[in-house]
């Protein structure tokens, strides 16, 4: 009991950690930048992509509006196995600055069962816009519940806190999103690592109006413990169209820079539904 308690503790201090962080950052950075043209002042129903990329951009759906993404992914791993992947993120604007999300996922490994995988919420706060050296800024911080089955490969059998801080900005036509996040989890560590770094580094633009493109390159440095994962890099890229500017559509492909377990092809779409209050 007392263990739990203090794996508990240790996953609030986390959280905690990322919101005294935003309240801190956020009054330096309004000291500092005052906002200039700010997201909020674009088209409200204009969807804002996060897929299909890992990365993260620093803007937030508008105050009473919600927006849908949705996704499959085929993966290909070492020999012949192979998972497919589907995955949807709720996000609602809860503010001019702070969007509410949540996540939920399946999975249908060949080798096994399949069915529902952890399920997350969480917070986006928007801290800063057009700052001299951060950008667009914002802070995220999310719980993922053990809502899969580790029996099934479809869940890690942990709770996770994680914090992201992201940073996103315009270099001419460019659009450029950097996130760096650290994910904590409860358990032994045997089903996964006790704790874990992301960096990501995604780009964007356009070739037409309606047809843009994608590159990323994101990676998870290497863990200890029970669970041990080697570093791994991973490259990200594809089309995206814009359907309206309200719909868009993404493909593309994943492939590995240095974790060859893996290659993927996914699909997807980015909605936004409207104001709803």
């Amino acid at each position: 009991m007392r263990v739990r308690k203090e794996r508990r503790a240790r996953r609030f201090a986390l959280v905690g950690a990322g919101v005294a962080l935003a309240m801190l950052l956020s009054g330096h950075l309004r000291a500092q930048a005052p906002v200039v043209t700010p997201p909020a002042a674009r088209d409200p129903h204009t969807a804002q992509p996060e897929r299909p990329t890992v990365a993260t951009h620093a803007g937030t759906v508008a105050n009473g509006y919600l927006e849908f993404e949705s996704g499959i992914e085929f993966d290909r791993g070492p020999g012949s196995a192979r998972n497919t992947l589907g995955n949807t993120l709720v996000k609602l604007g809860i503010g001019t600055r702070t969007q509410l999300f949540a996540f939920a996922s399946a999975s249908m490994p060949d080798r096994a069962d399949g069915g529902l995988g952890d399920a997350s919420i969480g917070l986006k706060v928007r801290l800063a816009d057009k700052h001299e050296l951060l950008g667009d800024f914002a802070v995220q911080g999310g719980v993922k519940f053990p809502s899969g089955s580790v029996r099934r490969g479809t869940g890690t059998g942990t709770t996770d806190a994680s914090v992201l801080l992201i940073s996103s900005r315009d270099i001419g036509a460019v659009h450029v999103d950097l996130n760096v996040g650290y994910t904590a989890r409860d358990g032994d560590g045997s089903q996964a690592p006790r704790g874990q770094w992301l960096w990501t580094a995604s780009f964007g633009g356009a070739f037409s109006p309606t047809v843009g493109w994608t590159v990323e390159v994101y990676g998870y440095p290497g863990t200890g413990g029970a669970f041990r994962v080697a570093p791994s890099v991973w490259l990200l890229y594809g089309p995206t169209f814009t359907v309206r500017n309200w719909l868009v559509l993404d493909v593309g492909a994943i492939t590995p820079v240095s974790a060859p377990q893996l290659h993927a092809l996914y699909a997807g779409a980015t909605y936004n539904v409207g104001r709803i209050f």
